[in-house]
């Protein structure tokens, strides 16, 4: 029997130069570089210079060639689509868009649109890894213009998460971590009455939405949500 084509090319951070924290986040059913998070064949390449500083920290544009190069090597294996590992690269999205012949979704942030549009009035609450990294060329990047409505709520201001950043050498609590998110994304709610939806930028969050969803009971999209969509809009 002939191995499945790949669907999905997935650009992930170089080994070996990210903090402990996100390591064990990887490896969780859900994220983004866990093979068993999808229901289909994907491929993974790992980008040289990727990482934590030149992607979240301190976006390098220089970083669109590696990434294009890795993006065309699962393109010639068959892959009909191409994801990142991190919502931040939402900043090359028009940059990889143009260098590559198949789509390309950098963010679950490229969500945000059609969900905004869909709740009338309602506020969106957007969570992201980094509320301090995040800007509007974030936003710009992938045709959110209008913030009206958008509510920008960071994991950095989490003391469990912001291990990440503040003690990159020391594991983390999944469980704390869970509590965290949860705990956002009420206070959230407490604070918006008319909060319609929620939307998950970080990659590593996806394993969470289930507890989100139940926590406060509205939709809950992430990377997995959009991958389906693209899945689907394949599927034959």
């Amino acid at each position: 029997m002939q191995p499945l084509t790949p669907f999905l090319g997935v650009l992930c951070w170089e080994e070996g130069s990210n903090p402990k924290g996100l390591e064990q986040l990887e490896t969780l059913p859900g994220n983004s570089t866990n093979p068993l998070t999808y229901p289909f064949p994907v491929l993974f390449e790992r980008v040289v210079g990727a990482n934590y500083q030149t992607v979240l920290v301190a976006p390098d544009v220089k970083l669109v060639g590696a990434m294009v190069e890795a993006a065309e090597s699962m393109i010639a294996q068959g892959v009909k689509a191409i994801i990142t590992s991190c919502g931040f690269n939402a900043i090359f999205q028009k940059e990889l868009a143009d260098a590559l012949k198949v789509p390309v979704f950098t963010s679950a942030l490229m969500q945000i649109p059609f969900i905004h549009a869909s709740l009338g009035g309602q506020k969106l609450l957007v969570i992201t890894a980094s509320k301090h990294d995040l800007k509007p060329e974030h936003f710009h990047a992938v045709g959110v213009t209008d913030m009206h409505g958008i509510e920008i709520y960071g994991m950095d201001e989490m003391p469990e998460w912001s291990k990440i950043s503040r003690s990159p050498d020391q594991p983390l609590s999944i469980e704390k971590v869970e509590n965290e998110i949860v705990t956002l994304a009420v206070t959230a709610k407490e604070k918006h009455p008319n909060l319609g939806a929620v939307l998950l930028e970080c990659t590593d969050l996806p394993p969470f939405a289930d507890a989100v969803r139940k926590a406060v009971n509205l939709q809950v999209y992430d990377l997995s949500t959009m991958v389906a969509l693209v899945h689907k809009s394949f599927s034959t």
